[in-house]
């Protein structure tokens, strides 16, 4: 399902799901303005064509002990796409990393890592991180606070 295809419903549909992914169908359909049988089956479709990836809790990482996030600038030796791949498939098997996305320009790929503390971030960054296949260069930036972390994509219901 395109974004040409999704109609004024459909989107406030999203915008409800996207800030309260866990409200009824009853009142999701009261929220968005019809009545529940056709809203379930536009929430079915929605998530059906992939418009709906999932749902999940937000939690915080704070009341979980992770007080430290981490963003990491990664630079690797070789841009040759199995290169890049293998990456990939490294980063997605370790749990402190929430983010991994490949960039366009000097640094290969972002991540962002969560960590209870610095120790073990720092343990995180050496045993793990820099000492990973193809990996040439890091940069990290402490996080000293976050001051928005929105969910999602901004849903347009203009």
């Amino acid at each position: 399902m395109t974004s040409a295809k999704l109609d004024q419903t459909d989107l406030r549909i999203l915008k409800e799901l996207q800030s309260d992914g866990r409200m009824t169908n009853v009142e999701l359909s009261q929220r968005v303005g019809i009545s529940a049988p056709p809203c379930l089956r536009r929430v079915r479709s929605l998530e059906k064509d992939g418009v709906i990836k999932g749902y999940h809790a937000d939690l915080d990482p704070k009341s979980l002990g992770y007080e430290v996030t981490v963003f990491a600038m990664v630079g690797l030796a070789s841009q040759a796409e199995s290169d890049l791949q293998a990456f990939e498939t490294l980063v997605a098997s370790w749990p402190e990393v929430r983010e991994c996305h490949m960039l366009n320009g000097e640094i290969d790929f972002i991540l962002k890592i969560a960590a209870p503390d610095l120790s073990t971030f720092q343990s995180f960054l050496t045993e793990k991180l820099t000492s990973a296949p193809n990996v040439d260069s890091v940069k990290t930036s402490l996080t000293i606070r976050t001051s928005k972390d929105d969910p999602g994509v901004p849903v347009d219901i203009s």
